[in-house]
């Protein structure tokens, strides 16, 4: 299991932008699997993107062709880009990274106003 730590959560409009970053107190090389989940108020966690150490990607699609994530082996990092936000895009939004036992962030909180 490994500490995960969200930031870039924020406000925006309706059309905006954020981008989201999650960072590993240990090296993430070694672990397949990472993504991003959101849970809205009174909605089931749900999976909006994930990618493999290789850089495979896959976007709920409700999310496709506005979000991409990324991570950064090097730094133990990992991204999520947002772009063209929606107000139904609104939840808490969490890091994954898929370890035995899985390893979750805090996480940040996203708004989206009409």
């Amino acid at each position: 299991q490994v500490h995960l730590v969200e930031s870039g959560g924020d406000l925006v409009q309706a059309g905006g932008s954020l981008r989201l970053s999650c960072g590993s107190s240990e090296g993430i090389f070694s672990i397949d699997g990472m993504g991003w989940y959101r849970q809205a108020p009174m909605k089931q966690r749900e999976l909006v993107a994930s990618i493999t150490r290789a850089g495979r990607t896959h976007y709920a699609d409700s999310v496709k062709g506005r979000f991409t994530i990324s991570r950064d082996n090097a730094n133990n990092m990992m991204y999520l880009q947002m772009n063209n936000l929606k107000p139904e895009d609104t939840a808490v939004y969490y890091c994954n990274a898929n370890t035995y036992p899985s390893s979750w962030g805090q996480g940040t909180q996203v708004t989206v106003s009409s």
